[in-house]
């Protein structure tokens, strides 16, 4: 089975490095992973998109096609690629405006929030949209990201990190039960 992922907001949001651990984590798992990124030529604030492929077969194309997830933490981003959702589901942050012409299944999340208040780090907004995305796609164990994660993020930030990437699990609970 073959599960396509697009993580997308502004560049240093952290999206890249949620795409790394995200395929870490599936690869962890025993399954095939690939990771492909993408930005604009500004290093922040610009444009940025990672995928994720993963798959318990082998992976013949890196990119996603039809993705079955799209996570989008900017308006603009979710403009941009809600529009080419022709199956999945669409996962963005509660600060972005929803477009009634994008009619793919969307789902709005308080991560950011979530990362600056019930974390206190808005740098973590990235690891809390990967618990998201992992506890609303059920792809990897949370256990197993967990260990990506710690295999990925700074020294001395660990709790942090896993308590972010918890807050995104209990939150991806709560939009499943909505």
């Amino acid at each position: 089975m073959r599960t396509e992922f697009r993580l997308s907001g502004s560049g240093g949001q952290g999206l890249l490095l949620a795409g790394i651990v995200l395929a870490e984590g599936a690869i962890l798992d025993g399954k095939n992973a690939v990771q492909t990124q993408s930005y604009g030529p500004e290093a922040r604030g610009g444009s940025s998109k990672a995928e994720v492929v993963v798959s318990d077969d082998d992976i013949d194309y890196p990119k996603a096609t039809d993705p079955d997830f799209l996570l989008a933490l900017t308006t603009d981003a979710y403009k941009t690629y809600g529009k080419l959702m022709g199956k999945g589901l669409i996962i963005v942050d509660s600060t972005v405006c929803l477009d009634p012409a994008i009619t793919a299944r969307t789902v709005s999340v308080p991560i950011l929030d979530t990362a600056a208040t019930a974390i206190g780090k808005k740098v973590v907004a990235n690891i809390v949209a990967l618990g998201v995305l992992g506890g609303v796609s059920g792809v990897v164990k949370q256990a197993t990201l967990e260990k990506a994660v710690l295999n990925r993020v700074p020294k001395g930030t660990e709790d942090l990190n896993l308590k972010a990437l918890r807050a995104g699990f209990e939150l991806a609970a709560k939009a499943a039960k909505a």
